[in-house]
C-alpha cells in the first residue's frame, strides 16, 4: 500500500493532527524548524528516504512575511527529492498581497507570491497540485505558472452542515461577497437554496458604510457570509444595518479568520450570536468558544484533498 505522508508548518500542527485522525491512512512527517541567530531558517526534513516513495502533501501556512520565505525554501526542496507525488494545501493564500493593479506604480505582491510557488521543480504526474479554500480573486490563478496547478475549495459547505433545516437568510455584505459566494447557495437551476440579502459597501476613507440594497430583512434570522475578516469593519457595519433594518438574529461566517492586531475582539459584545470561521488561521485556536465564535474544522475536507486520485 502506498505511503501517504503529511508534513506541515508549525502553526498547522493542530490542524494536520486533525487531519490525521480523520482518515488513518494519512501519517505525520516530520520536520525540524529551527532559525539561525540572524533569524534565517534553519529547518531539516527528517526521514528523507520514506518521502521518496511515498505521496506527500505540505500543509502550509502564510500567516506572516516572514514564515513564506522558510516554507517555499521547503516546497522546493520537497520537489527536489522527487516523491511519488506532491501536493501543497494553503488553506488561506493571503490577500494582504495585492492582487491587481489599479494605479501605476503598485506591486501586485500576489502576482509574486504566485510565481515564487510557482518556481518547485516538476514532482510526481503533471503540476503540482495546489489546494487553497475560498481565495479572494479568482483571477489569481492565472498568476500560476506551468509547474502548479491550483484548485479552489470552499468552506461554505461547513456553514450548510452547521445551518442545517434551519430557516435562514444569507446576506452578502458587498456585490464581491455576492458574487464569489451566490452559485454555492443555489440548486442546480440557480434558484436560491436560502432567501439572499444583498448589502451595498461604500468606503469613506477608513469607514466602511453598509446600506442594505436588495432583501426582506425585517424578523429574519440571518448569516452574513464572506471569505474573510481582517478588522472586521465591513461585517460589523452590514450586522448594524441588518438590525437597523429590523433582523431578529444576525450570526456571520468567514472561512479565513485573520483578525490583525486582535480585531476579534470587537465582535465579543457586538450582537452576533454566532460568527462562525475554519482552522484556515492560527488565530482560530485562540478565539475558539470566546463569545459567539465557533471554529468549524477543515480537517476532512484536507484529507479528501490529500487522498483523492
Amino acid at each position: 500500500m502506498e505511503r501517504i505522508i503529511l508534513l506541515s508548518s508549525p502553526q498547522m500542527k493542530t490542524v494536520c493532527d486533525e487531519v490525521c485522525k480523520r482518515d488513518s491512512r494519512i501519517e505525520t512527517g516530520n520536520i525540524s524548524w529551527k532559525r539561525f541567530p540572524d533569524t534565517f531558517p534553519n529547518s531539516f526534513i527528517h526521514d528523507v528516504d520514506s518521502l521518496r516513495d511515498a505521496n506527500v502533501s505540505f500543509l502550509a501556512c502564510f500567516d506572516t512575511p516572514d514564515t513564506i520565505f522558510e516554507q517555499v525554501s521547503l516546497m522546493y526542496t520537497l520537489a527536489a527529492l522527487r516523491p511519488r507525488s506532491l501536493r501543497f494545501i494553503l488553506p488561506y493564500f493571503p490577500t494582504g498581497t495585492m492582487e491587481r493593479v489599479d494605479h501605476e506604480g503598485q506591486i501586485a505582491t500576489a502576482s509574486t507570491l504566485a510565481q515564487m510557488i510557482s518556481a518547485v521543480a516538476p514532482a510526481g504526474p503533471g503540476p503540482v497540485p495546489l489546494y487553497i479554500w475560498d481565495i479572494h480573486a479568482l483571477p489569481i490563478r492565472h498568476y500560476f505558472g506551468a509547474n502548479i496547478s491550483p484548485r479552489f475549495k470552499t468552506g461554505t459547505k461547513l456553514l450548510k452542515e452547521r445551518i442545517g433545516d434551519r430557516k435562514m437568510s444569507i446576506a452578502f455584505p458587498d456585490e464581491g461577497a455576492w458574487k464569489r459566494f451566490k452559485t454555492m447557495f443555489q440548486d442546480s437551476s440557480g434558484t436560491p437554496i436560502y432567501p439572499f440579502i444583498i448589502c451595498r459597501k461604500v468606503r469613506d476613507g477608513e469607514r466602511r458604510i453598509v446600506t442594505v440594497s436588495e432583501g426582506d430583512v425585517n424578523e429574519k434570522d440571518i448569516v452574513i457570509v464572506d471569505d474573510l475578516i481582517h478588522s472586521g469593519g465591513t461585517i460589523l457595519e452590514c450586522l448594524r444595518a441588518l438590525k437597523a433594518a429590523g433582523a431578529r438574529d444576525v450570526n456571520a461566517f468567514a472561512t479565513h479568520g485573520v483578525f490583525e492586531d486582535g480585531a476579534w475582539k470587537n465582535f465579543l459584545d457586538a450582537g452576533f450570536s454566532r460568527v462562525w470561521i475554519t482552522d484556515s488561521c492560527p488565530t482560530a485556536s485562540t478565539i475558539d468558544g470566546k463569545g459567539p465564535f465557533e471554529v468549524l474544522s477543515l480537517a476532512t475536507s484536507i484529507a479528501n484533498a490529500i487522498t483523492k486520485s
